[in-house]
Order: C-alpha cells, then structure tokens, then sequence
C-alpha cells in the first residue's frame, strides 16, 4: 500500500483525471483514453462510457486508474464501488478489468496487488 513510483513524476494535478488502458489478448496496451475530469473531489465515471470505448476498440481487458489531488492514495468508498460495479460490467461483457490504480503524488495504489479486484 502506498509504495512509491519508480519515475520521477510531476506534482500531483489540482483536478482529479480518470484514464482507462485499453488492452489486446496478449496485454498491449491499445489506447489510453481519459474518460473524466473532475475537480478536487472528484469526478464522474459511467461505465456505459467505459465499454462502448472498449467495444469500439476491441479491448479485451483494461485497466482503470485516476489521480487523488489530495496525496492520498487510500481508496475511497466511492472508489471501491465503481470498482466493483465496473469489474461486474465487464464480467457481462467479456472485458476483464485487470486493475485500478490510484496515483497521488509519488505514491500508488492498486486494487490488484490489494486483493481488491
């Protein structure tokens, strides 16, 4: 939990960004596509949004991540949900959701090294 990035990163952003990494069979990433931005607090995610851009792009996993301009890299509640309801999406539409990860400065967060997807 926590750990810190390798790269030196640039200071954290003062509005939160939602980016998905669209992936092939063999996990290339096809496209980085940012899905939503929002301000300090937050920022809305649909996941009817997500999956037409994996559809059209012929995903066949991705990975979720977003910013926390707080520094904080603990997931919120809101976090876990739409973690949650987008894996079960995806589950539906044949797209696994590799990963969510949340970055806040030098530091990130992922649901998968958690357990948490």
């Amino acid at each position: 939990m926590g750990r810190r990035r390798p790269a030196k990163r640039k200071a954290a952003s003062e509005r939160r960004f939602e980016s998905i990494l669209l992936l092939n069979r063999a996990n290339r990433i096809l496209k980085k596509v940012r899905i939503s931005e929002g301000g300090i607090s937050g920022t809305v995610v649909d996941p009817k949004k997500i999956f037409q851009i994996c559809l059209a792009n012929h995903a066949t996993s991705i990975i979720l991540g977003h910013n926390h301009p707080s520094g904080n890299t603990q997931p919120s509640k809101a976090d876990e949900q739409i973690t949650r309801k987008i894996k079960e999406c995806g589950v539906l539409l044949d797209v696994a959701v590799l990963d969510h990860i949340i970055v806040a400065d030098d530091r990130f967060f992922s649901f998968s090294d958690e357990g948490l997807i």
